[in-house]
C-alpha cells in the first residue's frame, strides 16, 4: 500500500469518528482546508463518495461505513500493537547482562538478585563471572562491577557494597610444621595457593598495606586456581596459605578450621561499584536493578 493511501485513510477515519472536519483537523494537527482536500482526493481516487457533508454535520455514506468496517479494525490493531510496545518499555521486563568478578557475584550481586527476581518475574539477569577488566561496551554488557578505583571516569558508577578486607589463611595442620609469617616478605618461604588472573599477565601478586607502606608479594606453591571455592578447599585441606576475601572465610575462622595471619597488613579495599556508560538510557528493569544493588550502609 502506498504511503499516500495510508495517510488519506487515516484522515478519513478521523473525520468519520469525530463527525467533524474541525475536530479531526485539530486532532491530526493539520488545517481544516488541508484535511478536506485530503479526503476529497481519496474519494476521487476511489471514484465514490465516502462522506455526506452539510453545513452542520458530516456523516459517512454507505460506502464510507463499509470502508470503516473493513479497514478500521486493522488500524486499531496497529495502534494496539504500538501501545503494547510502549507498555513494555514502561514495564520492568527484559534481560540485563552484567560482568563481574567472582567475589562480587557471590557477595553482592546474588543476594540482591534473589529478592529482585522473585518480585519481578519478567526481568532476566545474566551474570558472567570474569576476572578480566572487560570492555562492557564492546562486549555488549549492560553493566559491569569493579572496585571503585578501577572504574573509568567516563562511566556512571554506583556503589553497591561496603569496603572489605582480604585475609591470609591456613589450616591448623599446615601450621603444625611451619611458623606463622610475621610480615609479607616471609610468605616467600611458605607454600601458597595461587590465583591466576588474565589482567595481571599470569599469577596474582598478593597485595598488602601497613601505615601507608604498600607491598606486593609473588608467592609460590603447587596449586593454582582461578576461583574462590577451590582455594578455600585447598586451604582447609592444609595444602598451603590462601589469600581470600575475609567474608568468604569468616565461618571457617570462627570454627577454628582456618587460622588467620598478617591481619595487620590487610588494609580495607574500596567497595564494589556497578558501572555503565553515561549515555545509556536506563530501562525500568535496569533502574530497578540499580536501586536493588545500591549500597545504603
Amino acid at each position: 500500500m502506498r504511503r499516500q493511501n495510508v495517510d488519506d485513510l487515516l484522515a478519513f477515519l478521523a473525520v468519520a469518528k469525530e463527525r467533524s472536519f474541525t475536530k479531526a483537523a485539530a486532532q491530526l494537527g493539520v488545517s481544516q482546508s488541508a484535511l478536506s482536500h485530503t479526503v476529497r482526493a481519496l474519494e476521487e481516487r476511489l471514484g465514490i463518495r465516502l462522506l455526506t457533508r452539510t453545513t452542520r454535520s458530516v456523516a459517512p455514506t454507505e460506502a464510507g461505513e463499509r470502508l470503516i468496517r473493513s479497514v478500521g479494525p486493522h488500524f486499531d490493531q496497529i495502534d494496539a500493537g504500538i501501545a503494547a510496545l510502549s507498555d513494555l518499555r514502561e514495564k520492568p521486563a527484559g534481560t540485563i547482562r552484567i560482568t563481574a568478578g567472582e567475589h562480587a557475584a557471590y557477595a553482592v550481586l546474588w543476594p540482591a538478585m534473589s529478592d529482585l527476581l522473585a518480585k519481578y518475574p519478567e526481568i532476566n539477569v545474566e551474570i558472567m563471572v570474569d576476572y578480566g577488566l572487560t570492555d562492557i561496551v564492546a562486549a555488549r554488557y549492560d553493566a559491569g562491577v569493579r572496585l571503585g578505583e578501577q572504574v573509568a571516569k567516563d562511566m556512571i558508577a554506583v556503589r553497591i557494597g561496603p569496603d572489605f578486607r582480604m585475609a591470609v589463611v591456613g589450616a591448623p595442620s599446615y601450621f603444625e610444621k611451619r611458623p606463622r609469617p610475621k610480615n609479607p616478605h616471609e610468605l616467600t618461604a611458605h607454600t601458597c595457593i595461587n590465583l591466576r588472573l588474565p589482567t595481571y599477565g599470569g599469577l596474582y601478586a598478593w597485595e598488602f598495606e601497613k601505615r601507608g607502606r604498600e607491598l606486593k608479594v609473588r608467592v609460590e606453591g603447587q596449586l593454582v586456581f582461578n576461583n574462590i571455592d577451590l582455594r578455600v578447599k585447598a586451604a582447609l585441606a592444609g595444602c598451603g596459605l590462601a589469600y581470600l576475601p575475609e567474608d568468604q572465610v569468616e565461618a571457617h575462622l570462627a570454627g577454628g578450621r582456618l587460622i588467620r595471619v598478617l591481619e595487620d597488613w590487610c588494609a580495607p579495599w574500596s567497595g564494589y561499584h556497578l558501572y555503565y556508560p553515561s549515555r545509556r538510557q536506563p530501562t525500568p528493569a535496569f533502574a530497578l536493578l540499580v536501586d536493588a544493588l545500591r549500597y545504603r550502609g
